[in-house]
């Protein structure tokens, strides 16, 4: 299994600062893996009782018969996690409030190869590393992936987005999150934040709602944000994917981008 290496926050602490009020009914932070988890899990537990907050472990598939108490009716909690659909996820999350962030696939591509080629993780394809392949053939392994080492973009949104389609999971785009935080005083970002803590059960949200937003969403906690990971210096992967890369992924995955609002 692949290893991350995160630095420990201290958004804990913050936490304490302000008043909180406790959940009513559990939530679950799900994400396509490189959406921003860290960025969307930060900014709620800004208004969560520490009490409350499921820090165990990532939720995934193959860990989720273990952690089924983050659902647990009577003691609501928020956790988090890569929760791919399932008949088992399905019925663990049907009492949950289920928020699915997801992203561009074009913006997915390079921020999945620079953490897969990042010091921060450790796995199977740590032979990419060396610079002894192209940051093009990296985009490439990221969209294709990689027999038995990585899955394709296609697989990894089939069955982390996708497959949520039309069910009770609330999806939110990491674009309109990135974009309400950039104007965070202005009247849209209100109505974005009020809709996104509503549907997680905070609601009515506090009147210091911008300043647990603007602490949560600092980059200086996520250890997986750009600017936190060690990357080479041989490979430079570019901020916008080539054409030649957008083609390739409109090829593996075509119909995709339309599904998730991108076109």
């Amino acid at each position: 299994m692949p290893v991350i290496n995160l630095k420990p926050d201290n958004l804990n602490e913050k936490n304490r600062e302000f008043t909180q009020t406790d959940l009513r009914k559990p939530v679950f932070l799900n994400s396509v893996p490189k959406c921003g988890t860290h960025l969307i899990r930060n900014i709620v537990r800004m208004f969560v009782p520490v009490e409350q907050q499921y820090d165990e472990v990532f939720i995934q598939h193959a860990t989720l018969k273990n952690h089924l108490k983050a659902f647990d009716l009577p003691n609501p909690r928020v956790s988090w996690g890569h929760l791919l659909f399932s008949a088992d996820a399905a019925i663990a999350l049907q009492q949950v409030n289920h928020m699915l962030l997801i992203r561009d696939p074009y913006d997915w591509v390079p921020a999945r190869a620079r953490f897969f080629l990042s010091e921060q993780f450790l796995g199977n394809l740590d032979e990419i590393k060396g610079g002894a392949i192209t940051a093009e053939e990296v985009l490439n392994m990221m969209i294709m992936g990689v027999h038995a080492k990585a899955p394709s973009l296609l697989s990894v949104f089939m069955f982390n987005a996708v497959s949520w389609h039309g069910t009770r999971a609330r999806f939110v785009r990491y674009e309109d999150l990135i974009k309400n935080l950039k104007d965070l005083d202005g009247p849209d970002a209100e109505a974005f934040f009020i809709s996104l803590l509503g549907n997680c059960g905070i609601d009515p949200i506090p009147e210091d709602w911008r300043e647990r937003v603007r602490i949560g969403s600092d980059r200086r906690q996520s250890s997986t944000a750009r600017e936190n990971l060690t990357l080479p210096t041989s490979v430079e992967i570019p901020s916008v994917l080539p054409p030649a890369q957008k083609a390739l992924v409109d090829y593996a995955a075509p119909g995709l981008r339309k599904l998730l609002g991108y076109e």
